[in-house]
């Protein structure tokens, strides 16, 4: 909407204006990443990834791709070894982390060469003609099993898969552990989820070899910690790496600071080439090799008093971060260390921090980092208490709240709870969310054989990070050896340019927070303007913007941080204006106001000047400035709370500026036949300090609320046990739509925080912590379960109404040798009919010639021996399509009859081996049935694919292959079923 409409008068905050942002966006006209143009000359880049978890790289033959026409460069581990250093490791440990594979592969997924072309089609063309030679290694999924002393090892010099090991102790939880009427305890393993963001990654690299420089456009969103990690990286000084971002971002959830290893990739690409690289990720990749939210295991144990008073809590966490540890991870497990104790009034607390490594995709920082895996296990055994002793969940959260009177309130972990009144924040929410009727509807339920339960969650929001929090995992002698690191910084630069005009530029990029719509509110508001007359940049160059390594946008920084940077520096230019305007108005400085475009005497309403004349005086007549005031062109803020300390020698850490509180309310009905969940009703109650922009507040809420939503129903990043990803299409990796999405009641009650200049605090990520065990909560409640783990799928939630389904029937007659557990399996049978007789048949099934033109998408087939061929094969199934290497040998040959086929693949997108059964029965002399069944086992991306449509289009090829050999043999042309099964074969592709 244009926002010369009338919106009325000031004040600007605290109203829902309408976003400057959405007229750009609506229309298709954003600028993202790939709508940007490129400088000349620019290549483009694809890569090429391991579909094996975990194997050594014995051979890489690249010289064909090498070869290829138009293709500029090839890389792989050893060239960007030479180009780059390894990347900085979040502890201390004797690991290396590079961008790509050095002799060894890790995860499926991960880069083992980067083609640079001169597009993109032809990059992936290149792909193809790469040969490599794995030699797989053993698998280590589980975390758990990842620490036992006979694991297989991803670094071999950490001597293991434990990367860090603390444990931290605060009061006297042993003694109170000891005197404790009742130990309840829950174990939690929490999944792995993704972000899945519209946009994916994006980098457009190029160096200057004059100056030993990088200049990269990349939709990173920061933390801009990580700028000096990758100026590191790539072997320059900060000053030689420029960092821009486009305009727009479509959406990052905080996965967009993970693409920071692509971007030294890419650059270090652009130096071999010679020219500008651009690389677009595709889904598939996010989907497998990006980033995601780390994996969890929990112990937590509580020492309670009768009445469910809590004294006590024990945690063992064990976080799972992939096959390599980048930074800033393990942030997800020290985010919450101040918050360990949620809402409540826990004095006395053991915590025990593992991070394990696996064959998995390495993590990152997704929605809410480190809270969905703390309050699941917490609210999940504030409930337990609540059923063990007998309890009303509610008394036992209502008992266990901390004081209104404490506040500003220190956890004993060290967190600063800034304000709230938590107990009447909940009381509010039971009220205005109906519960009464909720319960009502639960008795009616229940009375009629229905499954209806009702779940509550109480969670403390952070936002505004302290950068020190991640350093608790080193000791304190660690620490102090490595020198004091803390705090937070946001910059906000206001400008005036000589015809009076504001202009607003931040060091924080938006993903959909309405950075220009609210900064644009909180000048307009200081300098007496209407929103419109301000303009809002958010797009960020390190090489000209203020930044500092704190700055960013992550953890909830925008309203709390980013705007009052923004306040304050409206402030400061206000005060100069204001002692300027006095000079010409004749009156004191504190005698001006600022209000509907005009700096006026306030005993003289008369007595005015423009702003936009006041505004540009220092560039017109600086002449006439007052002394000592300096010009009034360009103020910057650089904000810095002194609350965020650093850790102390007993590891205390107030971890996060700000806290606000969630109280949710979640009513569920469970269909008996199907396990379907489906949500009667959703409250959530924020304390999120003072609200800047009611609306947006709200979208916040909404998206969070069904991002979780995603997480705590459908979405869950799944591995077998062999390393392949499960889920790595949209067909698989299901996240919820407006469809699945429930309304939910949103309520606020605004406590201002004392530590923000406006007040505010974070609100964009909390229902990702409190929403999924809300849900589960509710479920556990309808079933009458004390153990529910996520996602909350149908078949998972029928197996608690109806038992465990029966194991199906083995469906072939013989086993595939040596099949690995966790590969995806294939089955298949049928016949087909052969206009030819046996023997031709038989001969051409021999006929490396004949076979070329007959086997769905071969180049070539060498036969090596009478009952062994090799073959290059082409084969698409759904959005999965690639180059694969066949190795197929020949047994139990009866000539003319029968014989048994086995064989292996293996290419870019996979591997997969299987055996097949062939028998011949010739009814007449010009009519042969040929009977086949077989079983396979695939891995790597294409095990990534649906079942449904992998068994489909296994079906299609082997009707393709059956429809080109009756045309070969029968010398004529197919009709019919094999006819449309072959035209459906080349759509799929």
């Amino acid at each position: 909407m244009d926002m010369s409409d009338d919106i009325g008068s000031p004040p600007w905050l605290g109203r829902s204006l309408p976003r400057v942002e959405d007229a750009a966006l609506l229309t298709g006209r954003g600028r993202f990443i790939d709508d940007l143009g490129v400088p000349p000359g620019t290549l483009h880049a694809a890569i090429l990834r391991s579909p094996h978890a975990h194997a050594e790289i014995a051979a890489l033959d690249v010289g064909r791709a090498r070869s290829l026409s138009g293709v500029a460069c090839v890389l792989t581990g050893p060239e960007i070894r030479e180009l780059t250093a390894s990347l900085v490791v979040g502890v201390k440990a004797p690991v290396e982390c590079w961008p790509i594979a050095v002799d060894r592969v890790r995860y499926v997924g991960e880069p083992v060469a980067v083609v640079v072309a001169r597009d993109r089609y032809r990059a992936e063309d290149a792909l193809d003609l790469i040969n490599v030679r794995y030699k797989p290694l053993p698998v280590v999924i589980d975390p758990r099993d990842a620490l036992a002393p006979d694991a297989p090892a991803l670094h071999p010099p950490l001597g293991g898969n434990l990367a860090s090991d603390r444990s931290f102790r605060y009061g006297d939880p042993e003694r109170v552990f000891a005197e404790a009427k009742h130990r309840i305890a829950i174990d939690i393993s929490y999944p792995r989820s993704a972000c899945t963001p519209i946009e994916t990654y994006g980098v457009l690299a190029d160096y200057s070899p004059g100056e030993d420089a990088y200049d990269v456009l990349a939709n990173f969103q920061g933390p801009f910690s990580l700028h000096p990690v990758i100026a590191r990286a790539l072997k320059v000084p900060g000053n030689r790496l420029r960092l821009r971002t486009p305009p727009e971002s479509g959406g990052s959830f905080g996965i967009k600071q993970a693409v920071f290893p692509y971007i030294v990739l890419i650059a270090a690409a652009a130096r071999r080439a010679g020219h500008p690289v651009k690389w677009i990720e595709d889904r598939l990749e996010h989907l497998a090799a990006s980033a995601c939210a780390t994996n969890r295991v929990t112990h937590l144990e509580a020492a309670v008093w009768d009445g469910g008073r809590i004294l006590a809590l024990a945690w063992d966490q064990i976080e799972d971060c992939g096959a390599h540890l980048r930074a800033p991870e393990p942030a997800t497990l020290y985010r919450m260390h101040g918050n360990m104790t949620g809402a409540y009034d826990v004095r006395h607390v053991a915590i025990r921090n593992r991070v394990a490594l696996t064959n998995k995709m390495p993590t990152g920082l997704n929605r809410g980092f480190g809270g969905p895996q703390v309050y699941f296990a917490l609210e999940r055994l504030v409930q337990r208490i609540a059923i063990e002793l007998g309890l009303d969940p509610l008394d036992v959260i209502r008992r266990n709240l901390v004081p209104a009177d404490r506040f500003p309130y220190r956890t004993a972990t060290g967190a600063l709870l800034d304000s709230g009144d938590y107990a009447a924040a909940m009381e509010a929410a039971l009220l205005q969310g109906g519960l009464d009727e909720l319960k009502r509807r639960r008795d009616a339920a229940r009375a009629e054989g229905r499954l209806y339960g009702i779940g509550y969650a109480a969670v403390v929001e952070p936002s505004v990070s302290n950068m020190g929090y991640i350093t608790t995992v080193l000791t304190a002698a660690e620490r102090r050896r490595a020198g004091p690191k803390n705090g937070a910084q946001t910059t906000a630069t206001i400008s005036l340019d000589p015809v009076g005009t504001v202009s607003v530029h931040v060091a924080s990029v938006p993903q959909g927070q309405g950075h220009r719509t609210v900064l644009s509110q909180v000048v307009a508001d200081v300098l007496g303007l209407q929103p419109r007359e301000v303009r809002v940049v958010t797009d960020i160059d390190t090489a000209k913007d203020a930044w500092s390594i704190a700055a960013g946008n992550y953890s909830s920084r925008f309203a709390p941080a980013v705007a009052g940077a923004a306040h304050l520096a409206a402030l400061r230019l206000r005060e100069r204006l204001a002692r300027i305007a006095a000079s010409q108005l004749n009156t004191a400085a504190e005698e001006v106001v600022f209000e509907l475009g005009r700096a006026r005497a306030r005993a003289n309403p008369d007595n005015t000047i423009a702003f936009t004349r006041l505004a540009a005086t220092s560039h017109w007549a600086p002449g006439t400035l007052p002394a000592k005031v300096g010009h009034a062109i360009r103020e910057t803020v650089f904000w810095s709370p002194p609350q965020l300390t650093a850790p102390s020698d007993a590891d205390e850490v107030n971890s996060s500026l700000c806290h606000g509180f969630i109280f949710d309310i979640c009513a569920v009905e469970i269909d008996r036949t199907t396990g379907e969940p489906r949500i009667d009703r959703y409250v959530t109650m924020h304390d999120c300090g003072r609200i800047l922009h009611p609306g947006m507040v709200a979208g916040q809420v909404r998206g969070g609320f069904a991002q979780a939503l995603g997480a705590a129903t459908l979405e869950e990043h799944a591995y077998a046990a062999d390393g392949s990803l499960l889920t790595g299409t949209l067909a698989d990796y299901l996240i919820p739509t407006v469809m699945e999405v429930p309304t939910p009641v949103i309520l606020h009650r605004e406590t201002a925080s004392p530590f923000t200049p406006l007040g505010a605090k974070g609100v964009g990520e909390g229902n990702c912590m409190s929403t999924p065990v809300c849900i589960a909560n509710a479920v556990a409640d309808a079933l009458g379960i004390a153990d529910i783990a996520l996602p909350l799928l149908p078949a998972r939630l029928a197996e608690h109404i109806h038992g465990p389904e029966p194991t199906a029937p083995a469906r072939r007659a013989a086993p595939l040798a040596a099949a690995k557990a966790g590969e995806r399996h294939l089955f298949g049978e049928g016949q087909a009919v052969v206009a030819a007789p046996a023997e031709r048949i038989w001969e051409m099934l021999l006929d490396p010639d004949a076979l070329l033109t007959i086997v769905p998408g071969a180049h070539g087939i060498e036969k090596v021996s009478e009952t062994h061929f090799r073959a290059e094969v082409t084969l698409g199934i759904g959005p999965v399509k690639g180059r694969y290497r066949s190795e197929i040998t020949l047994s139990d040959l009866d000539a003319s009859k029968a014989l048994t086929l086995k064989g292996s693949v293996e290419g870019a997108l996979g591997f997969g081996r299987g055996t097949g059964w062939v028998t011949l029965r010739e009814e007449a002399p010009d009519r042969t049935i040929i009977s086949y069944r077989y079983e396979a086992a695939i891995g790597g991306k294409v095990a990534s694919i649906g079942g449904r449509l992998l068994d489909g289009a296994t079906r299609v090829i082997i009707a393709q292959f059956f429809s080109a050999l009756a045309a070969r043999a029968g010398g004529r042309k197919t009709s019919g079923i094999l006819a449309w099964l072959r035209r459906l074969l080349a759509r799929l592709q």
